[in-house]
């Protein structure tokens, strides 16, 4: 399974910093840094009567589809397009820092945040303590735990290190019982991910949503991840109780993508003089 190779991998890769002065460094790095910006306030902000708030995914390639955009290969903008995202309507934002199997970077993070007024989720395989430094050091606002990787302790241990660190932390679920096993083992968690996406066959489907959400309490902010490609998709995940939703394929391989956000949150066409200046194409 794709999740089983991207963990082994991870920890391979974090042995290698597992240093007393890389720490430090990241620990400096923190000190001098700005605090976290509110991930779930920012979100909260974003909601809509008709429409989740929008996390935006900065992403340059994935493991089921290699490039997201073929011109990908030849140069990829991370700032770019955090900055449409940032003009047309997200509330935050979601940057991959995978090298391995999404070809991100933290540095990507780190440019974003320093020039990109939304808070930023770290969308990243978090297993160890020190990719929590990493992640506030590079300017994280929010971190992502997942169930799937990681056992009930781990999942415990992980979630306090980011609260020690001012970090917001999504926790995303995939079926049942491990929305369950989050309800249980951390009951004052505030952000709870639903992943439509099947971790076997790579396929997403938005009765997971429909069905998973229902067994969420109604104070928590269920974020809908995965699958999402048309008004009729957020419609439909709206419905079912998502306060946020989590696009990055459908964004990414539109064309124009202020249409694309404009499409997804219900909003009129029309542009104004100034906003029909901004850059909103690929090609």
């Amino acid at each position: 399974m794709i999740l089983e190779r991207i963990l082994e991998h991870k920890k391979a890769e974090l042995r290698r910093k597992q240093s007393r002065g890389y720490l430090t460094e990241l620990k400096n790095r923190i000190a001098d840094g700005r605090p976290p910006m509110g991930f779930i306030k920012a979100l909260e902000s974003g909601r809509r009567a008709d429409s989740p708030a929008l996390i935006a995914e900065v992403k340059k390639a994935s493991p089921s589809q290699g490039l997201m955009r073929s011109e990908f290969a030849e140069k990829f903008d991370p700032l770019k397009l955090a900055r449409i995202y940032e003009n047309h309507g997200a509330s935050a934002l979601s940057v991959l820092t995978d090298q391995e199997f999404f070809q991100g970077s933290l540095d990507y993070l780190a440019a974003i945040k320093d020039q990109v007024g939304l808070p930023a989720l770290n969308k990243e395989f978090m297993v160890e303590e020190v990719q929590f430094y990493e992640a506030r050091a590079y300017g994280a606002d929010c971190v992502l735990l997942i169930v799937a990787a990681l056992d009930r302790i781990q999942l415990q241990d992980l979630y306090a290190i980011a609260e020690g660190l001012d970090l917001n932390v999504l926790i995303e679920t995939h079926d049942e019982q491990e929305v369950d096993t989050v309800l249980e083992r951390i009951p004052d968690v505030q952000l709870l991910g639903i992943n439509n996406r099947d971790l076997k066959t790579f396929s997403t489907d938005l009765s997971v949503t429909q069905r998973l959400a229902k067994r969420i309490p109604s104070d928590k902010f269920i974020v809908s991840e995965s699958g999402i490609h048309k008004r009729d998709d957020v419609l439909r995940i709206h419905e079912s109780g998502a306060k946020a939703m989590l696009i990055g394929e459908s964004l990414i391989k539109a064309d124009d993508i202020s249409s694309k956000i404009k499409e997804l949150l219900g909003q009129s066409e029309e542009n104004d003089q100034e906003e029909s200046k901004k850059e909103t194409r690929w090609v």
